[in-house]
Protein backbone atom coordinates (compact mmCIF):
# COMPACT_ATOMS: atom_id res chain seq x y z
CA UNK A 1 0.00 0.00 0.00
CA UNK A 2 1.17 3.06 -0.98
CA UNK A 3 2.25 6.06 2.06
CA UNK A 4 -0.54 8.55 1.13
CA UNK A 5 0.36 10.98 4.57
CA UNK A 6 3.05 12.90 2.66
CA UNK A 7 0.45 14.12 0.33
CA UNK A 8 -2.22 15.51 3.12
CA UNK A 9 -1.00 18.95 3.18
CA UNK A 10 -3.10 21.62 5.04
CA UNK A 11 -4.85 22.53 2.30
CA UNK A 12 -5.54 19.52 1.01
CA UNK A 13 -6.97 18.55 4.71
CA UNK A 14 -9.39 22.04 4.60
CA UNK A 15 -11.76 20.13 1.87
CA UNK A 16 -14.54 19.19 4.15
CA UNK A 17 -16.61 18.19 1.13
CA UNK A 18 -20.38 17.68 0.98
CA UNK A 19 -21.04 16.48 4.08
CA UNK A 20 -19.11 19.16 5.66
CA UNK A 21 -20.76 22.31 3.93
CA UNK A 22 -24.16 20.14 4.91
CA UNK A 23 -22.77 20.18 8.49
CA UNK A 24 -21.82 24.03 8.60
CA UNK A 25 -25.17 25.07 7.27
CA UNK A 26 -26.84 23.36 9.40
CA UNK A 27 -25.06 24.41 12.64
CA UNK A 28 -25.30 28.07 11.30
CA UNK A 29 -29.52 27.54 10.97
CA UNK A 30 -28.78 26.57 15.15
CA UNK A 31 -26.45 29.61 15.76
CA UNK A 32 -28.51 32.06 14.09
CA UNK A 33 -32.35 30.64 13.73
CA UNK A 34 -32.50 28.22 16.02
CA UNK A 35 -36.48 28.04 15.69
CA UNK A 36 -35.45 26.90 12.04
CA UNK A 37 -33.02 24.22 12.51
CA UNK A 38 -36.04 21.59 13.20
CA UNK A 39 -38.07 22.54 9.98
CA UNK A 40 -35.05 22.51 7.88
CA UNK A 41 -33.71 18.96 9.00
CA UNK A 42 -37.81 17.91 8.78
CA UNK A 43 -37.89 19.21 5.02
CA UNK A 44 -34.37 17.59 3.73
CA UNK A 45 -35.22 14.09 5.62
CA UNK A 46 -38.53 14.00 4.03
CA UNK A 47 -37.45 15.14 0.66
CA UNK A 48 -34.68 12.27 0.59
CA UNK A 49 -37.46 9.75 1.79
CA UNK A 50 -39.89 10.52 -1.10
CA UNK A 51 -36.13 10.18 -3.23
CA UNK A 52 -35.09 6.93 -1.84
CA UNK A 53 -36.67 5.11 -4.42
CA UNK A 54 -35.13 6.33 -6.95
CA UNK A 55 -32.02 6.07 -5.34
CA UNK A 56 -31.83 2.48 -4.68
CA UNK A 57 -32.97 1.80 -7.82
CA UNK A 58 -30.01 3.12 -9.45
CA UNK A 59 -28.08 1.88 -6.63
CA UNK A 60 -28.98 -1.60 -7.34
CA UNK A 61 -29.08 -1.28 -10.70
CA UNK A 62 -25.28 -0.24 -11.61
CA UNK A 63 -24.26 -2.96 -9.22
CA UNK A 64 -26.08 -5.71 -10.81
CA UNK A 65 -25.16 -4.04 -14.35
CA UNK A 66 -21.65 -3.98 -12.72
CA UNK A 67 -21.28 -7.45 -11.26
CA UNK A 68 -23.12 -9.19 -14.26
CA UNK A 69 -20.76 -7.54 -16.80
CA UNK A 70 -24.20 -6.34 -18.26
CA UNK A 71 -22.88 -3.03 -18.80
CA UNK A 72 -21.78 -3.53 -22.13
CA UNK A 73 -25.43 -4.88 -22.91
CA UNK A 74 -26.66 -1.45 -21.84
CA UNK A 75 -24.36 0.63 -23.51
CA UNK A 76 -24.79 -0.77 -26.71
CA UNK A 77 -28.74 0.69 -26.30
CA UNK A 78 -27.31 3.59 -26.58
CA UNK A 79 -24.96 3.19 -30.08
CA UNK A 80 -26.25 3.81 -33.36
CA UNK A 81 -27.63 7.43 -34.97
CA UNK A 82 -26.70 10.17 -32.67
CA UNK A 83 -29.36 12.01 -34.06
CA UNK A 84 -31.99 9.39 -33.27
CA UNK A 85 -31.01 9.15 -29.98
CA UNK A 86 -30.60 12.36 -29.23
CA UNK A 87 -34.32 12.96 -30.21
CA UNK A 88 -35.53 9.78 -28.47
CA UNK A 89 -33.81 11.21 -24.68
CA UNK A 90 -34.95 14.33 -24.97
CA UNK A 91 -39.16 12.90 -26.15
CA UNK A 92 -38.39 10.30 -23.16
CA UNK A 93 -36.82 12.95 -20.66
CA UNK A 94 -40.07 15.57 -21.55
CA UNK A 95 -42.47 13.02 -20.58
CA UNK A 96 -40.70 10.99 -17.60
CA UNK A 97 -42.16 11.33 -14.28
CA UNK A 98 -38.76 12.97 -12.29
CA UNK A 99 -38.47 16.18 -10.89
CA UNK A 100 -34.94 18.07 -11.00
CA UNK A 101 -33.11 16.33 -8.02
CA UNK A 102 -34.84 13.07 -9.13
CA UNK A 103 -33.55 12.57 -12.32
CA UNK A 104 -29.90 12.60 -10.93
CA UNK A 105 -29.35 9.28 -9.98
CA UNK A 106 -30.49 7.74 -13.47
CA UNK A 107 -28.02 10.42 -14.89
CA UNK A 108 -25.62 8.90 -12.63
CA UNK A 109 -26.73 5.07 -14.04
CA UNK A 110 -26.70 6.16 -17.84
CA UNK A 111 -22.78 8.17 -17.20
CA UNK A 112 -21.77 5.10 -15.19
CA UNK A 113 -22.34 2.39 -18.29
CA UNK A 114 -20.74 4.85 -20.98
CA UNK A 115 -24.11 6.51 -22.65
CA UNK A 116 -22.96 9.17 -25.22
CA UNK A 117 -23.29 12.56 -23.62
CA UNK A 118 -25.46 14.26 -26.19
CA UNK A 119 -27.99 11.46 -25.36
CA UNK A 120 -27.59 12.03 -21.68
CA UNK A 121 -27.50 15.83 -21.67
CA UNK A 122 -30.82 15.71 -24.00
CA UNK A 123 -32.83 13.41 -21.21
CA UNK A 124 -30.75 15.58 -17.97
CA UNK A 125 -32.45 18.71 -19.87
CA UNK A 126 -35.77 17.73 -20.64
CA UNK A 127 -36.31 15.75 -17.80
CA UNK A 128 -36.75 18.04 -14.69
CA UNK A 129 -39.03 20.08 -16.67
CA UNK A 130 -42.27 18.26 -17.22
CA UNK A 131 -44.34 15.23 -16.32
CA UNK A 132 -47.65 13.99 -16.36
CA UNK A 133 -48.58 15.80 -12.76
CA UNK A 134 -46.83 18.72 -13.55
CA UNK A 135 -48.74 18.67 -16.67
CA UNK A 136 -51.79 18.84 -14.59
CA UNK A 137 -50.78 21.11 -11.56
CA UNK A 138 -49.99 23.47 -14.52
CA UNK A 139 -52.45 23.14 -16.49
CA UNK A 140 -54.88 23.81 -13.64
CA UNK A 141 -53.28 26.94 -12.24
CA UNK A 142 -51.51 28.57 -15.53
CA UNK A 143 -53.62 27.26 -18.07
CA UNK A 144 -53.52 24.44 -20.43
CA UNK A 145 -51.82 26.66 -23.38
CA UNK A 146 -49.12 27.29 -20.95
CA UNK A 147 -48.37 23.97 -19.82
CA UNK A 148 -48.33 22.71 -23.45
CA UNK A 149 -45.64 25.52 -24.63
CA UNK A 150 -43.46 24.23 -21.43
CA UNK A 151 -43.23 20.65 -22.43
CA UNK A 152 -42.85 21.42 -26.15
CA UNK A 153 -39.61 23.86 -24.41
CA UNK A 154 -38.80 21.28 -22.42
CA UNK A 155 -38.30 18.43 -25.23
CA UNK A 156 -37.05 21.46 -27.64
CA UNK A 157 -34.18 22.54 -24.90
CA UNK A 158 -33.37 19.06 -24.77
CA UNK A 159 -32.66 18.46 -28.36
CA UNK A 160 -30.81 22.16 -28.43
CA UNK A 161 -28.63 20.74 -25.43
CA UNK A 162 -28.21 16.92 -27.34
CA UNK A 163 -27.29 18.22 -30.64
CA UNK A 164 -25.45 21.30 -28.90
CA UNK A 165 -23.21 18.30 -27.30
CA UNK A 166 -23.00 15.76 -30.41
CA UNK A 167 -21.68 19.11 -32.68
CA UNK A 168 -18.74 19.72 -29.99
CA UNK A 169 -17.94 16.36 -29.04
CA UNK A 170 -14.84 16.21 -30.34
CA UNK A 171 -13.95 19.62 -28.85
CA UNK A 172 -12.06 20.25 -25.48
CA UNK A 173 -15.17 21.35 -24.26
CA UNK A 174 -16.42 17.83 -23.46
CA UNK A 175 -13.99 15.86 -24.20
CA UNK A 176 -13.60 13.33 -20.91
CA UNK A 177 -16.60 15.26 -19.00
CA UNK A 178 -16.85 13.46 -15.82
CA UNK A 179 -15.04 14.03 -12.62
CA UNK A 180 -12.53 11.44 -11.30
CA UNK A 181 -13.33 9.13 -8.77
CA UNK A 182 -10.74 7.17 -6.88
CA UNK A 183 -12.43 4.12 -6.46
CA UNK A 184 -14.28 0.73 -7.86
CA UNK A 185 -18.15 1.10 -9.04
CA UNK A 186 -19.77 4.39 -8.34
CA UNK A 187 -21.28 6.66 -10.23
CA UNK A 188 -18.90 8.21 -12.68
CA UNK A 189 -15.31 7.89 -13.74
CA UNK A 190 -14.99 4.41 -13.48
CA UNK A 191 -13.40 1.27 -15.09
CA UNK A 192 -15.28 -1.68 -16.28
CA UNK A 193 -14.53 -4.56 -14.30
CA UNK A 194 -15.28 -7.47 -16.67
CA UNK A 195 -15.00 -7.18 -20.28
CA UNK A 196 -16.27 -10.90 -21.20
CA UNK A 197 -19.06 -12.91 -20.95
CA UNK A 198 -22.12 -11.64 -19.05
CA UNK A 199 -23.39 -13.63 -16.19
CA UNK A 200 -26.45 -12.93 -15.04
CA UNK A 201 -26.80 -15.38 -12.30
CA UNK A 202 -23.38 -13.40 -10.75
CA UNK A 203 -23.60 -14.17 -7.09
CA UNK A 204 -21.90 -17.83 -6.76
CA UNK A 205 -18.64 -15.66 -7.71
CA UNK A 206 -16.84 -14.21 -5.13
CA UNK A 207 -15.34 -11.48 -7.37
CA UNK A 208 -18.48 -10.34 -8.64
CA UNK A 209 -20.24 -10.97 -5.33
CA UNK A 210 -17.64 -8.60 -3.95
CA UNK A 211 -17.81 -5.89 -7.05
CA UNK A 212 -21.84 -5.84 -6.53
CA UNK A 213 -21.24 -4.91 -2.62
CA UNK A 214 -18.26 -2.26 -3.42
CA UNK A 215 -20.57 -0.43 -6.31
CA UNK A 216 -23.64 -0.63 -4.34
CA UNK A 217 -21.92 0.65 -1.31
CA UNK A 218 -20.27 3.89 -2.96
CA UNK A 219 -22.90 4.99 -5.48
CA UNK A 220 -25.43 4.83 -1.78
CA UNK A 221 -22.82 6.92 -0.35
CA UNK A 222 -22.33 9.31 -3.03
CA UNK A 223 -26.00 10.13 -3.97
CA UNK A 224 -26.95 10.61 -0.70
CA UNK A 225 -24.56 12.53 0.45
CA UNK A 226 -25.20 15.15 -2.75
CA UNK A 227 -28.68 14.88 -2.55
CA UNK A 228 -28.75 15.50 1.53
CA UNK A 229 -26.72 18.86 0.72
CA UNK A 230 -29.16 19.77 -1.97
CA UNK A 231 -32.20 19.42 0.31
CA UNK A 232 -30.85 21.35 2.92
CA UNK A 233 -30.03 24.30 0.50
CA UNK A 234 -33.25 24.02 -0.74
CA UNK A 235 -35.27 23.95 2.38
CA UNK A 236 -33.19 27.05 3.24
CA UNK A 237 -34.31 28.91 -0.03
CA UNK A 238 -37.61 28.30 0.77
CA UNK A 239 -37.46 29.87 4.10
CA UNK A 240 -35.42 32.88 3.47
CA UNK A 241 -35.63 33.84 0.19
CA UNK A 242 -39.16 36.11 -0.20
CA UNK A 243 -41.22 35.49 -3.06
CA UNK A 244 -41.85 39.21 -3.03
CA UNK A 245 -38.45 40.08 -3.52
CA UNK A 246 -38.49 37.68 -6.61
CA UNK A 247 -41.44 39.69 -8.12
CA UNK A 248 -40.14 42.70 -7.53
CA UNK A 249 -37.11 41.68 -10.28
CA UNK A 250 -39.73 40.41 -12.75
CA UNK A 251 -41.76 42.85 -13.60
CA UNK A 252 -42.44 44.97 -16.42
CA UNK A 253 -42.44 44.84 -19.89
CA UNK A 254 -40.18 43.96 -22.67
CA UNK A 255 -37.25 41.75 -23.68
CA UNK A 256 -35.29 42.55 -19.89
CA UNK A 257 -38.05 40.95 -17.82
CA UNK A 258 -37.81 37.46 -20.60
CA UNK A 259 -33.92 37.84 -19.44
CA UNK A 260 -34.15 38.12 -16.19
CA UNK A 261 -36.56 35.24 -15.49
CA UNK A 262 -33.97 33.13 -17.16
CA UNK A 263 -31.45 34.90 -14.60
CA UNK A 264 -33.38 34.83 -11.49
CA UNK A 265 -35.44 31.31 -12.45
CA UNK A 266 -31.79 29.85 -12.33
CA UNK A 267 -30.61 30.42 -8.57
CA UNK A 268 -34.05 31.44 -7.07
CA UNK A 269 -36.30 28.54 -8.52
CA UNK A 270 -37.90 26.60 -5.20
CA UNK A 271 -39.36 23.33 -7.01
CA UNK A 272 -41.58 22.23 -9.78
CA UNK A 273 -44.72 22.20 -7.70
CA UNK A 274 -44.21 24.96 -5.57
CA UNK A 275 -43.35 27.27 -8.18
CA UNK A 276 -46.40 26.73 -10.43
CA UNK A 277 -48.60 29.06 -7.61
CA UNK A 278 -45.97 31.39 -7.16
CA UNK A 279 -45.68 32.05 -11.03
CA UNK A 280 -49.19 32.28 -10.88
CA UNK A 281 -49.04 35.10 -7.86
CA UNK A 282 -46.32 36.64 -10.25
CA UNK A 283 -48.55 37.09 -13.25
CA UNK A 284 -51.01 38.52 -11.54
CA UNK A 285 -48.66 41.04 -10.28
CA UNK A 286 -47.83 42.63 -14.21
CA UNK A 287 -45.04 39.36 -14.69
CA UNK A 288 -44.87 38.76 -18.49
CA UNK A 289 -45.72 35.93 -19.72
CA UNK A 290 -42.51 35.65 -21.42
CA UNK A 291 -40.41 36.08 -18.27
CA UNK A 292 -42.52 33.18 -17.04
CA UNK A 293 -41.83 30.89 -18.94
CA UNK A 294 -37.94 31.88 -18.87
CA UNK A 295 -38.19 31.61 -15.32
CA UNK A 296 -39.77 28.26 -15.14
CA UNK A 297 -37.55 27.14 -17.77
CA UNK A 298 -34.44 28.18 -16.47
CA UNK A 299 -35.40 27.29 -12.99
CA UNK A 300 -36.29 23.97 -13.63
CA UNK A 301 -33.07 22.79 -15.32
CA UNK A 302 -30.59 24.96 -13.41
CA UNK A 303 -32.33 25.13 -9.72
CA UNK A 304 -29.27 25.07 -7.07
CA UNK A 305 -30.50 21.70 -5.50
CA UNK A 306 -30.45 19.94 -9.46
CA UNK A 307 -27.16 21.55 -10.03
CA UNK A 308 -25.21 20.90 -7.03
CA UNK A 309 -26.03 17.10 -8.13
CA UNK A 310 -25.12 17.88 -11.85
CA UNK A 311 -22.07 19.34 -10.42
CA UNK A 312 -21.18 16.50 -8.23
CA UNK A 313 -21.04 14.08 -11.93
CA UNK A 314 -19.51 16.30 -14.38
CA UNK A 315 -16.54 18.37 -14.76
CA UNK A 316 -16.96 22.10 -14.44
CA UNK A 317 -16.27 23.09 -17.96
CA UNK A 318 -19.64 20.23 -18.71
CA UNK A 319 -21.45 21.75 -15.75
CA UNK A 320 -20.65 25.44 -17.50
CA UNK A 321 -22.20 24.28 -20.96
CA UNK A 322 -25.32 22.30 -18.72
CA UNK A 323 -26.39 26.06 -17.60
CA UNK A 324 -25.79 28.02 -21.29
CA UNK A 325 -27.73 25.15 -22.77
CA UNK A 326 -30.33 26.09 -20.08
CA UNK A 327 -30.57 29.75 -20.11
CA UNK A 328 -29.84 30.06 -23.74
CA UNK A 329 -33.18 27.80 -24.21
CA UNK A 330 -35.23 29.53 -21.56
CA UNK A 331 -34.94 32.69 -23.58
CA UNK A 332 -35.34 31.44 -26.72
CA UNK A 333 -38.93 29.50 -25.22
CA UNK A 334 -39.85 33.21 -23.34
CA UNK A 335 -39.55 35.28 -26.54
CA UNK A 336 -41.43 32.40 -28.48
CA UNK A 337 -43.99 32.46 -26.00
CA UNK A 338 -44.30 35.91 -25.57
CA UNK A 339 -45.23 36.12 -29.56
CA UNK A 340 -47.88 34.08 -29.46
CA UNK A 341 -49.37 34.07 -25.86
Amino acid sequence: MADTTQSQTPISRLKIGAWGVTALLLALVALLDWPQFIPTVTFAAKALAGTAPFILFAVFAVAYLKASGAENLLARAFEGNPARMIVMAALLGGLSPFCSCEVIPFIAALLAVGAPLGAVMAFWLASPLMDPAMFAITSGTLGFDFALAKTIAAIGIGMLGGFGVMLAANTPLFADPLKERPSVGGCCGVQKPFSGQTVWKFWPEPDRRAVFSATARENALFLFKWLTLAYVIEALMLHYIPAQMIASVLGGEGLMPILLGALVGAPAYLNGYAAVPLVDALLAQGMTQGAAMSFVIAGGVSCIPAAIAVWALVKPRVFMAYLGFALIGAMIAGLAWQAVA
